[in-house]
């Protein structure tokens, strides 16, 4: 008859598996969403003042939302300080695996 195959047993090691879509939010990156979120309400205010042809109606509310949904948000969500990005994040990149 023929040999006898021998099983491997595979070691399973478990890796500490960090997740590239966690982000820290930190008390600015909070007041920043506020703030946008309060140019976004005052935008739509002046949008409901007067008339449809009004200058709040046409000039400041599209301004204010511009800067509430293009600049405030998006800032709000990719503010990091340079703080977080010190020794202690790349020892997490260490235990991750990253180089």
């Amino acid at each position: 008859m023929g040999k006898a195959v021998k099983k491997r047993s595979a070691k399973k090691t478990r890796k500490s598996f960090v997740s590239p879509f966690n982000i820290y939010w930190r008390k600015n990156n909070y007041l920043l969403l506020l703030a946008g979120i309060v140019v976004i309400i005052a935008g739509y205010l002046f949008m409901s003042m007067g008339s449809w042809d009004s200058t709040p109606s046409l000039y400041i509310s599209p301004i204010l939302l511009v800067i509430g949904y293009l600049i405030i948000i998006p800032v709000s969500i990719l503010f990091r300080n340079k703080e977080d990005e010190g020794p202690a994040s790349e020892e997490q990149d260490v235990a991750s695996g990253k180089s």
